[in-house]
């Protein structure tokens, strides 16, 4: 099944968090994930200590090295519909490695103009593992913490780079939403917060509908191991 790897050598692109959504909704919808958090600040493994009722499988990188991620990855989609790779923002050979195995990369990118001149790094890092092992990764931008009321003129300039340079992008973004980061603080599903967060409906319709796009764009790729 597939496994999805969370990159972008810049810190603070919102892996975690994107990786963290998609995997809830697709666990709401039945399908079992595993998470293989390894980030070095572990936000994924952290949130599996609370008291979420989710059959979300967390494996934190104690568990998980440059050594190991490959025969972990692969031990895991023997037994879950999809696994996820979140990775720490730096090039570092775990790093490498996972993108090796990936079915497909999400580049989490804020639309901000420091992080757009980050796009070509994140990029390159998929371009570099492909020539190794000589066939085409699938991948896609996701624009994160973007407004979710209407799309700034930095937002536009930021999606017209990258429009330009053809770097594939999810329709859908992930917004800057206070349900997103509660999620993290109170180790809950969106489902599972207080009704009365403010804007929860809107941060789970988001949500949602970046998770049919995904589902859609992942599943359009042939899985790249048997």
């Amino acid at each position: 099944m597939p496994t999805v790897v969370f990159a972008n050598p810049k810190g603070g692109s919102s892996k975690s968090t994107s990786c963290l959504v998609l995997a809830m909704m697709l666990a709401k919808a039945g399908r079992t994930v595993a998470i293989l958090d390894t980030d070095r600040n572990q936000p994924i493994a952290d949130w599996r200590t609370g008291k979420s009722k989710s059959s979300i499988k967390v494996i934190s990188n104690k568990d998980v090295d440059e050594d190991r991620i490959v025969r972990v990855i692969e031990a895991e989609r023997r037994r879950h519909a999809y696994v996820f790779v979140d990775t720490e923002g730096s090039a570092s050979l775990l790093v490498s490695r996972a993108i090796l195995r990936a079915d497909f990369v999400l580049v989490p990118l804020q639309a901000s103009a420091v992080d757009a001149r980050q796009a070509s790094r994140a990029v390159a890092l998929v371009k570099r593992e492909e020539e190794v092992i000589g066939r085409t990764i699938p991948f896609r931008v996701l624009l994160t913490r973007t407004s979710p009321l209407i799309q700034t003129g930095l937002e536009r300039e930021i999606a017209g780079v990258m429009e330009k340079a053809k770097l594939p992008t999810f329709k859908n973004h992930l917004h800057e939403r206070q349900a997103f980061k509660l999620m993290f603080a109170r180790r809950l599903t969106l489902d599972e917060l207080d009704a009365k967060v403010s804007g929860l409906d809107k941060a789970i319709t988001n949500a949602e509908a970046l998770a049919k796009e995904f589902t859609q764009v992942v599943n359009a790729k042939e899985p790249a191991h048997a």
